[in-house]
């Protein structure tokens, strides 16, 4: 840094003469400042840290220990979090028409620092450098030519994704029966059984079974902390709760964790009963009900995990109002669904530098409402749909418009946002408030003092942190 070690010596000896004169006999005998670190994950005791004083540093300094730090983190991080999910096995479940689009955002942030995981597919290929697997090679050769589902497989099989035409390739809205012009989606039912094999096969010593979506984000720090208080040698099916005719199941785009014992109990069983469950699973359209009723056969019910496991986007969920006699706020937030690669990111960056202050043990809904979906910015914002729901008439002479939806939403003390479509000439209000998705010819708007003032009914709201346990 300097040109002459020797100027150097001259210029700091005088400096550190008079410091140790000072420190021995001028300065008062106070205690050295001490700062005491908690774990990333947990809340456990570390020795504490003396701060000393430092001469300021250049510029060039600063960015080159900014850095080290970084890459110091990544390496601290990633190696206790793989040891805290050494026992945990991880389960990308995805499918030709979307994997290249929708796996390498994955692998480079949420499953970087998972030590076991593989994906499982319905055709075999490397992406990014790993291997993706077939996971439909064991389904019965009487089922595939029976099932029309198969039709794409054969395909896939014979000349690649490269041989689809584009509108297989293509995606489709998620309506109530779900993609149904999908035919990539309508073979993903038959997935659902067979990875549970197939992962068993991969990873047979795990304790817990994780199996997400190619657009799930898992928070893996909180999942880490939820599992270690629960036990893998009882019978667990943890999911977000969703239901079909009489059958109650976990949503597969929130992710599904089962315990070993419960993997182990189905995978004995559908070894016994395959053809009886690929007929089962033709009768349904939805591969994660499939899998309910098979766990139903073998005596492991549903424990609901919402709001822990959500089944939408953080920007679409409602952190304040109450279902299934929980409010996410005081939850820690372990899934989310129907993330874009770029939401993906996003949220990875969030979760990384939320951890990575070192103060946090755990990400609670209401953190993540306040410094991400909030983060002090909502006030007004064109092609935006706030997802208001409660629709508001005007009575003449009174036009629709943006001004005059965010009139009637201001003289109304329990409306928090509005939002007004020009097209459908529409004004729609809420009593509660979220973040929103882009939307063309759709304005939206918020009452930022009123949002400010639920936030501060919701600031010490949580005495204690709530997990799903049963």
């Amino acid at each position: 840094m300097f040109s002459s070690p020797r100027r150097w010596i001259f210029i700091v000896s005088p400096l550190i003469t008079l410091t140790l004169v000072y420190y021995l006999f001028l300065s008062p005998h106070t205690n050295p400042i001490t700062l005491n670190l908690q774990g990333q994950w947990t809340q456990s005791e570390q020795e504490p840290m003396i701060l000393e004083g430092t001469r300021p540093l250049s510029q060039a300094e600063k960015q080159h220990q900014q850095q080290i730090s970084d890459d110091s983190f990544e390496d601290d991080r990633c190696g206790k979090l793989r040891k805290d999910m050494d026992d945990v096995f991880v389960v990308l479940k995805t499918g030709a028409t979307e994997a290249r689009e929708k796996v390498p955002v994955q692998l480079r942030t949420t499953l970087q620092c998972v030590p076991h995981y593989a994906v499982f597919s319905d055709y075999e290929e490397t992406i990014s450098g790993v291997r993706v697997y077939d996971v439909l090679q064991n389904v019965t050769e009487s089922t595939m030519k029976e099932a029309p589902e198969f039709e794409i497989y054969h395909r896939l099989q014979e000349v690649g994704p490269e041989g689809l035409t584009d509108e297989e390739m293509g995606d489709d809205s998620n309506g109530p029966f779900g993609k149904t012009n999908n035919p990539g989606w309508k073979l993903d039912k038959w997935k659902f059984l067979p990875m549970i094999a197939e992962a068993l096969e991969v990873q047979p010593n795990a304790k817990w079974y994780i199996f997400m979506e190619a657009d799930t984000y898992m928070v893996w720090p909180n999942l880490v902390n939820w599992l270690g208080h629960l036990d893998h040698r009882q019978n667990y099916y943890l999911g977000s709760p969703m239901q079909i005719g009489d059958v109650l199941f976990g949503y597969g785009g929130a992710g599904i964790i089962l315990s070993s014992r419960t993997m182990y109990h189905l995978h004995n069983y559908r070894a016994k009963h395959q053809q009886e469950l690929e007929h089962m699973t033709s009768q349904e359209w939805a591969g994660d009900c499939a899998l309910a009723q098979a766990l139903k056969d073998v005596h492991v019910e549903l424990t609901w995990a919402w709001p822990m496991m959500m089944t939408s986007r953080p920007h679409e969920i409602d952190h304040f109002s109450e279902a299934y006699g929980r409010q996410p706020w005081c939850y820690p937030a372990v899934s989310y669904h129907h993330m874009s690669p770029r939401d993906i990111e996003e949220m990875w960056r969030f979760d990384r530098g939320w951890f990575k202050s070192g103060k946090n043990a755990l990400l609670l809904h209401g953190d993540v409402y306040r410094e991400l979906v909030h983060n002090g910015s909502l006030a007004e914002r064109p092609d935006w749909d706030n997802l208001s729901p409660a629709i508001i008439d005007f009575d003449p002479p009174t036009e629709p418009s943006t001004e005059a939806c965010a009139d009637a939403c201001s003289q109304n003390s329990e409306c928090l946002q509005f939002s007004f479509n020009h097209e459908m000439q529409s004004c729609k209000h809420a009593s509660t408030t979220f973040g929103g998705v882009a939307t063309n010819g759709t304005d939206s708007g918020w009452m930022t003092h009123r949002v400010q003032r639920l936030l501060n009914n919701f600031q010490s709201s949580c005495p204690e942190v709530q997990y799903i346990l049963e």
